[in-house]
């Protein structure tokens, strides 16, 4: 049995969510914690799951505790899991996803700024192509606010290998920095609000579900919630009552 997590940091939850976006879709629980552990398995190595930024985060702990660290994740609003046929993945809930967003947009304006400190005049952008649009557009929107004309020649690179809306993002960011826009500072504070808000999680209550069949509510509680997640199972529709009696019964 996973050992109980009563809290984790908020670092703790942006580690965890990028260990995820490694395997969003593609890759369960275990396979999180592997990573976040810095498990040397084949299958980790195989998929150069070891490359991540954050592999071996937990590296002292036991995967059971980090499996429990993901289950918190999954109880406060951050991770969920669906099932691809009899697989279960782990996926990104809204809240999740609008913190690793974020993240993910800084982790790549981090490496622009490495690429402008070595001097780096014409790097591949097509890595950027087929990403999530609205990471992309998130990415844009901290590259007019950082100023940084330094940046344009990495945006004309990229402008000319992308698909017509991208595109247009892109040359109007390319027009900012050129012309020196103001920093919307409302809108920055704004989204950064809306992170600190996300990173709070929801935390679990007990629902009171109303049986399909009865009409009667009936406890769903908070165990029975993560339970139901886990095994990528719909939120039951009908109290224990009617459930047993429309078991078969033998005689």
């Amino acid at each position: 049995m996973n050992a109980k997590i009563d809290t984790l940091s908020q670092e703790e939850i942006k580690v965890i969510l990028r260990a995820a976006d490694e395997i969003i879709a593609q890759g369960g629980r275990t396979l999180l914690a592997k990573i976040l552990k810095g498990s040397r398995e084949k299958k980790v190595l195989q998929l150069e799951l070891d490359t991540c930024p954050v592999y071996g985060y937990y590296k002292s702990e036991k995967l059971d505790e980090v499996v429990a660290k993901i289950d918190w994740m999954i109880e406060y609003d951050f991770l969920t899991i669906e099932y691809s046929g009899k697989l279960p993945m782990i996926v990104f809930t809204e809240r999740g996803w609008q913190i690793e967003s974020d993240q993910m947009a800084d982790e790549l304006l981090q490496e622009w700024m490495e690429w402008v400190k070595q001097g780096e005049q014409s790097p591949d952008m097509t890595y950027l192509k087929d990403r999530n649009r609205e990471m992309i557009l998130l990415l844009l929107e901290k590259v007019k606010e950082s100023g940084n004309k330094m940046f344009i020649p990495y945006l004309r690179l990229w402008e000319k290998i992308e698909y017509k809306k991208v595109k247009k993002a892109i040359r109007s960011t390319i027009k900012a920095l050129e012309n020196n826009v103001p920093i919307d500072n409302q809108l920055v504070q704004n989204r950064t609000e809306s992170i600190d808000e996300a990173l709070k999680g929801a935390a679990p209550q007990d629902l009171r579900l109303k049986c399909w069949e009865c009409g009667e509510r009936f406890m769903f509680t908070i165990g029975e919630q993560l339970f139901f997640k886990q095994k990528g199972f719909e939120y039951p529709k009908r109290c224990g009552k009617c459930r047993d009696n429309r078991k078969p019964v033998f005689f």
